[in-house]
């Protein structure tokens, strides 16, 4: 008879664990998603995050809001979103230095990219651009390569920090051209832009959602774009590949993620609701003029990315000598 018992209130006790968690995913979401950005607004991980959750909102209802924090190379906001409760209510837009990149650079990780988060969807692929003054008189990458083959370390190459994308992309980029130059890391885009602007420093790297703008505008004069084929808002910008160095392909990407544990369906909910996001021709325009390429897939296919860049870039990271205590 106590056998019989046990076994009926296990019996109660699943069914109802199953009725809860399908009416929580019916009723989900009954509040606003938090989208943490882990870096400052202005960005091109910030538009592509309003870009999109702006159109899932217009098309669903939801609410998103939008929570910049900055801080670590992208762990900061990153570790907030991995410690955070696994109901669906909080997302992180991640991308390839917080989670391919850091685990390498960086002695001690607050979290593991694999284990503590749940693949949403890919939202984008953005090459990298290479760009200099206006002042100087560099006018194509075979100027600038002659220079720095000219005077081995001492044109300054920039990059919005140490061992990120445009960091480590840049040092591909000189072991390819058989080129040395002094690195000067910034704590970010906004000075860095100011002294490549003003001259003070030769050489720059970063993502073109990031530089687009300046280059428009006449303040920067861009020389490659670091991906396969050409980006089609700088279609007079050539590749490095097509510029000598044959198979130089590096871009970086973003993508959502959620803290692991985080129910399966609200993450095909999510999932679903942004790859319409990123079909939409609205969305599309609006990414593209930033020079970012919308992608989408499976939450399987952004974790199977991730898994492949990690020792990818990991390799990069330990051959540039780069490492963040």
């Amino acid at each position: 008879m106590q056998a019989s018992r046990r076994l009926l209130l296990a019996l109660a006790a699943s069914t109802l664990a199953t009725a809860t968690g399908g009416a929580f995913a019916q009723a989900w979401p009954a509040k606003p998603i938090r989208l943490v950005v882990p870096f400052p607004p202005g960005g091109g991980t910030d538009t592509i995050a309003r870009e999109t959750s702006q159109r899932v909102a217009a098309a669903t209802g939801w609410t998103f809001v939008i929570d910049n924090k900055p801080g670590a190379g992208g762990n900061l906001g990153v570790d907030s979103v991995a410690k955070a409760p696994a109901d669906g209510y909080t997302i992180v837009i991640g991308q390839t230095s917080n989670l391919a990149i850091n685990p390498t650079l960086y002695a001690k990780m607050p979290y593991d990219s694999q284990k503590d988060l749940a693949p949403i969807v890919l939202l984008a692929n953005a090459p990298l651009v290479m760009v200099t003054g206006t002042t100087t008189p560099y006018k194509t990458l075979a100027d600038a390569v002659n220079a720095a083959k000219g005077k081995p370390g001492a044109i300054n190459f920039a990059s919005p920090g140490n061992g990120t994308v445009a960091h480590l992309t840049s040092e591909l980029f000189q072991k390819a051209a058989g080129v040395k130059t002094q690195h000067i890391p910034y704590k970010g885009a906004a000075q860095a832009l100011t002294d490549v602007i003003s001259g003070n420093v030769e050489l720059y790297m970063s993502s073109v959602p990031t530089l687009i703008g300046q280059i428009r505008n006449g303040k920067l004069r861009p020389l490659a774009v670091t991906s396969a084929k050409r980006v089609d808002d700088l279609p007079n910008v050539p590749t490095i590949n097509e510029s000598g160095y044959k198979g130089f392909d590096a871009v970086t990407w973003f993508g959502l993620l959620a803290p692991a544990g985080t129910p399966k369906d609200v993450i095909a909910k999510l999932n679903a609701e942004f790859n319409k996001a990123l079909q939409s021709p609205e969305v599309r325009k609006s990414l593209g003029e930033q020079g970012a390429d919308p992608a989408g897939g499976t939450p399987e296919q952004f974790a199977a990315l991730i898994k492949d860049d990690l020792p990818r870039w990991g390799k990069v990271v330990k051959e540039s000598g780069a490492k963040i205590d």
